[in-house]
């Protein structure tokens, strides 16, 4: 059996039935197709393996997406592109950045596929990728038809999207075209981008990588697969009240609810990390995980980890913060056992 420990960034020891890549949709269809109509074992279809984790062996064959090229056009007031899913995200976001096709500033060092991107909305300092979305290309698993999803389609939301949902295991993403402006206000409210003097796209492109290396663990060297848990949303009067047992809570309204009614109908994002630190779980390692001393919202592979360290860790930090503050923690990380997605 194949190991999958190369295939994921955090690195377990796993395997599976065996593994298939592919570099287009007809390759993908013969592939997926043939497995699909010979057996009833599981599929699972992996980008950049930067967002799941194998805790166990898994009965069943992944397909790895290699669908790559890139290709770009303007207009007078943007920049189109059209991105194969199985290209790299950082390496994609500094060629952007090297053609000056701005935008993705903010977005730069995340791990993971260009594919991986508008599954879970991803987000960093103020900007979520959605907001540069035009459309998605897929393949509907079932029957192999080709299809377009606008921005609208894709119901994006904070991580979110309804291919984690409706869509979920259903298609395939092949493409994604993005739609960037060319005159746009620079995102620099959050953290360490607000000190930036005159402020330029490669200024907040070279920060945010700056401040991902200080703070988070490169794969290659330590394990693990970015952040672990999404940062959550709560009402108001949970943020009031944990407020009023700590001053210096870190928070952010959430893109348009100011919009609502009133103040008390406000959504309050409260950073995940934050709450598990005050449950006292920085630099805890349980076996051979870690909650990462400088970024406790990461958990690491130590070296030998196993599925069960890292879903007994993961437990153990959503019923403490649950306890401790009445918000429960959802993991941004895709778990797989062996048939497939887990939920903790």
């Amino acid at each position: 059996m194949p190991s999958l420990q190369s295939y994921s960034t955090f690195g377990l020891s796993a395997s599976c039935d065996s593994i298939e890549l592919f570099t287009d949709v007809s390759s993908f269809l013969s592939i997926y197709n043939s497995i699909k109509n010979r057996t009833d074992n599981a599929i699972y279809i992996l980008g950049g393996g930067s967002n799941s984790i194998f805790t166990n062996d898994f009965d069943g064959t992944v397909l790895v997406n290699e669908i790559k090229g890139i290709s770009h056009f303007d207009t007078e007031s943007h920049h189109f592109l059209r991105v194969g899913a199985g290209e790299n995200w950082h390496d994609f976001v500094t060629l952007c950045m090297n053609e000056k096709w701005y935008g993705f500033e903010n977005l730069a060092l995340i791990p993971g596929s260009v594919g991986a991107c508008p599954i879970q909305n991803i987000g960093a300092y103020g900007v979520e990728v959605n907001t540069l979305i035009e459309k998605v290309e897929c393949v509907f698993l079932k029957t192999g038809e080709q299809v377009v999803l606008s921005n609208e389609d894709c119901q994006f939301g904070y991580r979110d999207s309804v291919i984690k949902h409706e869509l979920a295991n259903k298609v395939l993403i092949t493409h994604v075209n993005f739609k960037l402006p060319k005159h746009y206000e620079l995102e620099t409210s959050y953290g360490e981008l607000a000190a930036l003097s005159e402020p330029t796209p490669e200024k907040i492109y070279s920060k945010v990588i700056e401040i991902r290396k200080s703070k988070l663990p490169d794969p290659a060297e330590l394990g693990n697969a970015g952040s672990f848990f999404k940062n959550p949303v709560v009402s108001q009067a949970v943020y009031q009240g944990i407020a009023q047992e700590y001053d210096s809570v870190p928070h952010f309204v959430v893109s348009g609810s100011t919009e609502l009614s009133s103040i008390e109908n406000e959504q309050i994002k409260i950073p995940a990390a934050w709450l598990i630190d005050q449950a006292g779980f920085k630099g805890k390692t349980l076996n051979k995980v870690r909650c990462h001393p400088t970024q406790p919202l990461v958990l690491t592979n130590l070296g030998g980890a196993t599925g069960s360290d890292v879903i007994t860790m993961a437990k153990d930090i959503i019923a403490s913060v649950h306890e401790k503050f009445g918000i429960q923690l959802e993991p941004e990380v895709r778990l797989l056992g062996n048939k497939g997605l887990i939920s903790l």
